[in-house]
């Protein structure tokens, strides 16, 4: 099978051989795909090499041979952003996300525009904990994962004052007792959850509600094996 001319971020790349690079894709049509890149070492491949670079937006051609294609050609659309820091990590993590849970082969045009609406927001530092949580929502809805922000398991209308644990198969759960300072801490408030519904960022403490829960939810479709993100994340204030 052919591939012509498909718009594509890359998720990951490393060397292959002496010459060659193998490179993680998620393209609009066709999903995550896995492409080996032969060739591309050389002052004449500087071009390639820098369109093939994690982030970047790219079009390609590509021949379906198994389970990796053959990169016949790939052209960057933009400049990757230059990220640093905090946000440098978070871009590791998102495409982490992706290519633990995205499958191959599956096309998933929702995510592709997901993936580019949160590329373009990495680089601001003060909405990146807004832009992670967005994406997560998003990376739910189109794994089939997702949740109705604005009613609990049983049905009812989300309370913004209450407090919600996030069954990964049910959805949100509130908490009906008192429990500990810390307990409470832990789990979602109502008015975040809705928050995630209306597409609106929360308040400062609200949003920070989101982040455990999340993570979660996140780590039942992950088979309970974690990420590498995380653990470099978790000491940052903010992070995922």
């Amino acid at each position: 099978m052919r591939i012509d001319d498909e718009p594509a971020y890359v998720l990951h790349a490393r060397p292959w051989r002496e010459t060659s690079l193998l490179v993680e894709a998620l393209t609009l049509a066709h999903g995550r795909i896995g492409l080996l890149a032969r060739g591309v070492q050389g002052p004449k491949k500087q071009l390639l090499r820098a369109a093939l670079q994690p982030l970047q937006s790219i079009r390609l051609d590509a021949v379906m041979t198994g389970e990796l294609a053959q990169l016949r050609r790939a052209e960057s659309q933009d400049a990757a952003p230059r990220l640093h820091g905090q946000s440098m990590l978070a871009a590791f993590y998102v495409n982490e996300l992706v290519l633990r849970l995205a499958p191959r082969h599956d096309p998933l045009p929702e995510l592709h525009h997901a993936y580019g609406q949160v590329r373009d927001q990495l680089a601001d530092a003060a909405g990146l904990a807004w832009a992670l949580r967005r994406f997560e929502r998003d990376l739910l809805d189109a794994l089939g994962f997702g949740f109705d922000w604005t009613c609990s398991a049983d049905g009812q209308p989300i309370d913004p004052a209450a407090r919600y644990r996030l069954d990964p198969q049910e959805g949100p759960l509130r908490l009906l007792s008192e429990r500990n300072a810390a307990e409470r801490r832990g789990l979602a408030t109502g008015a975040a959850l809705l928050a995630l519904a209306a597409d609106q960022a929360p308040a400062a403490a609200d949003l920070a509600s989101l982040r455990p829960q999340m993570r979660a939810v996140l780590l039942h479709h992950l088979g309970g094996r974690g990420l590498k993100s995380w653990e470099m994340l978790g000491e940052l204030k903010g992070g995922s």
